[in-house]
This record gives C-alpha cells, structure tokens and sequence, in this order.
C-alpha cells in the first residue's frame, strides 16, 4: 500500500455505517435543522407553507418530486419567493441516486451562499432526503460519509436504503481518493 492509500480514511462498510446510523436514536419532529440553516423534513412539512415561512425557507429540494410522489414542484411555490429544485427519485435499494448529488449540493450550496434557508424533503425525510444531504455535507463541505452522518444526526434520525448508503459509499472513497492527490 502507497502512503498515499494509508492517509486515506477506508470508508466503513455498510454494515458499520447501519450501526452508526441506529445508535443513539432519539425523538426528532417533522423538520430538523441539520447544519446551519439546512434542514431535512418530511412531505407535511414542505406543503406547510405557513410553517416554511415561520422557518424563513428560502429554497426547497423536493427528493421525491413527481406526479407519482409529492407533486409539489415549482407551481405549488409560486405565491412564494421559494426556488425550487426536483429530483424524481424513488426510494428504493435499486434506484441510482448518484447522478443526483453534484447538481443538488450545487443548488444547496448556491442556496446556502445567498443566505438562504434550505429544506431538504421526501416523504418521511428519512432515506433521500437524508441521502442527498449527505452528499451535500461530503462534496461541499469536505467532510466524510462517517463525519457527516455524525453531524445529521445530532438532529435527525435517518436511515437511507442500503442502495443510498452503497452510493454515498463509493462517493465518500471517490472524494477521499481526490482529497489524497490533491
């Protein structure tokens, strides 16, 4: 093995990650703050608009946007000054979620730098949600799979499907690869 390949944190197999994800559970609500001013919350949180506002939301992803899901897309918004961003994902093992996590981390991250507030959404905000925040966390923030499902949940219980986790995964070796070269 190259020093370069030893500085490199291995990523934990899903197994360790499932582990961390269901130690120290605690109640969480509808909608969590999980870094500052990003939160995860579920369907009646993001069709609350009294609430989204109460919050100061500036900007939502819907992660189970379509006419299938929670239909709420830019329309749903538009008696708002919320920007809205889809991705018609369903949350299964099976469903490729990858394709996803650069364009949302750059539309939180864009989010984020205008001062915004963004909420992250799927049905129970459990999996993709959860799933794409975690992407967030690695590609803009530079922290690992393990350090940011640590600081998710601190507020949140989550549990992204095994396919998510496998995806987030392969993510955090890609970006620990990248961090190592550079």
């Amino acid at each position: 093995m190259s020093s370069e390949e030893e500085s490199v944190a291995p990523t934990p197999p899903t197994c360790g990650l499932l582990g961390l994800l269901l130690k120290n559970r605690h109640p969480t609500g509808a909608v969590n703050e999980v870094w500052p001013d990003l939160f995860i919350g579920n369907a009646a949180t993001a069709q609350d608009k009294t609430l989204l506002q109460n919050l100061g939301i500036t900007h939502v992803v819907n992660a189970a946007d379509g006419p299938q899901h929670i239909d709420t897309g830019p329309r749903f918004y538009k008696d708002t000054n919320i920007l809205y961003h889809g991705v018609e994902a369903t949350d299964c093992r099976g469903f490729d979620l990858s394709p996803f996590f650069s364009e949302t981390s750059d539309f939180i991250h864009r989010a984020l730098s205008e001062k915004g507030k963004v909420l992250v959404h799927c049905a129970r905000g459990i999996s993709r949600s959860a799933a794409l925040v975690l992407a967030f966390l690695m590609i803009k923030v530079g922290l690992t799979l393990v350090e940011a499902v640590e600081v998710v949940c601190r507020s949140r219980n989550i549990l992204p499907n095994v396919g998510f986790l496998n995806q987030l995964c392969e993510l955090d070796s890609t970006l620990a690869l990248q961090r190592s070269k550079t």
